[in-house]
């Protein structure tokens, strides 16, 4: 399937694409741990959202620890919520070089390379979406993500070392989901969205492009989604990435990235999906589409989207009011 276009005609229908998939563990009765380790829940929880909801596409589970996992990093699971990445895997440049790239066999990536598959076999009838970490951002949790903004600075090459390592690692996952039948990838960036311009510039940046380079075909999307607080003020370079969708968090002003966007950057965002999803009313989610479609509706590249992965725990009512909400415009 064609997800640019379809992003394209949302944009000029009113159609949305949120970022959507765990409130489904409310149907499942599973927890948040059986579902990151079964491609089959994985399958059914996308099929749940693809055919409860009218969203756009499938979004595959966004668990940001797989990558780091897989390259070893040490994880923490619970029952109901997302892992996190613990300690420290790359402390100097001694253990960046001996840094090896795992196989996808490693960790649970072949997990979610299968829960896209089945998804595809049980939704014929619209895009489903992978979900992946970006290069700074899986760099950070391998190497510490306070320490290695530090490195950037007193050891660069260091960094380099790693974003190389991760960055190969990275498109040979891209290049799994798309030969298990993705119609595109999500790529999660948020770490380069709390760090200067200049360090994003010179430490993620260069590494997406290389990954959306290798990955992007016709019939396979690349969406960037960046969530930071600082990402504002990085909006030359990314757009400068060349994905086919920017997906911005609700830190940012969504108003002003269109008005620096260019009219042929398809800009996504940004209803608070803490604030509203989870602790808002169908009134005020009513009222937060409303405002935004105000202040946004406008622009032709802009399609009405969560701020973020919306929690498990939201409401069913405020994701249905959401929907309502967006298909009055």
């Amino acid at each position: 399937m064609n997800v640019r276009k379809l992003l394209w005609d949302a944009a000029a229908t009113g159609r949305t694409l949120p970022i959507l998939s765990y409130p489904a563990l409310q149907m499942m009765n599973v927890s948040m741990r059986e579902l990151l380790f079964s491609a089959d829940l994985q399958a059914q929880a996308m099929e749940i959202i693809a055919h409860k909801t009218p969203t756009v596409a499938a979004v595959s589970p966004m668990d940001l620890s797989v990558e780091a996992e897989a390259f070893g990093a040490k994880v923490r699971f619970c029952d109901h919520e997302l892992p996190n990445v613990i300690g420290q895997l790359i402390a100097d440049e001694d253990d960046a070089a001996e840094l090896g790239i795992p196989p996808l066999s490693a960790g649970r990536a072949a997990v979610f390379v299968e829960g896209v598959r089945r998804a595809k076999a049980l939704i014929p009838d619209k895009p489903v979406l992978a979900g992946m970490i970006g290069p700074y951002s899986l760099a950070g949790r391998l190497m510490d993500v306070t320490e290695i903004m530090y490195t950037c600075y007193d050891e660069p090459e260091t960094v380099h070392t790693v974003l190389s390592k991760v960055t190969e690692y990275l498109i040979a996952y891209g290049l799994a989901f798309r030969a298990a039948g993705a119609d595109g990838v999500v790529m999660a960036e948020p770490l380069a969205g709390v760090i200067s311009p200049g360090l994003a510039g010179e430490f993620s940046e260069p590494y997406v492009r290389r990954i959306f380079d290798a990955l992007r075909r016709d019939d396979f999307a690349v969406i960037y989604h960046n969530c930071g607080s600082a990402v504002e003020h990085m909006l030359g370079g990314v757009f400068s990435l060349g994905a086919d969708a920017y997906h911005f968090g609700n830190a940012s002003d969504m108003e002003r990235v269109l008005a620096a966007a260019p009219a042929d950057a398809l800009c996504m965002g940004n209803i608070d999906p803490t604030g509203q999803f989870v602790h808002g009313t169908p009134e005020s989610m009513a009222e937060a589409v409303r405002a935004l479609r105000a202040r946004c509706g406008g622009y032709k590249n802009f399609v009405l989207s969560s701020g973020c992965d919306i929690p498990a725990a939201a409401g069913w009512d405020n994701i249905e009011a959401f929907f309502d909400a967006a298909a009055r415009g």
